[in-house]
């Protein structure tokens, strides 16, 4: 296993962090939206879902 003193990985870490891309407010602040929203969506999906199931086996157990 080779071993690279602490300045050469300072600077390879330095080298790939420049690398990197990062993202504008405006894809952050849409993306955070996008995110609320289709959690909100999944949220009232699976209430629905819920609810009619918690009715359905109400209906069935009503008759017995």
């Amino acid at each position: 296993m080779a071993r690279t003193n602490p300045a050469q990985f300072i600077q390879q870490v330095r080298g790939e962090v420049a690398k990197i891309t990062w993202p504008t407010r405006r894809e952050v602040v849409l993306t955070t939206v996008m995110v609320f929203i289709m959690a909100t969506l999944t949220a009232i999906f699976f209430s629905l879902v819920d609810l009619s199931i918690r009715t359905g086996l109400n209906g069935i157990f009503g008759m017995f």
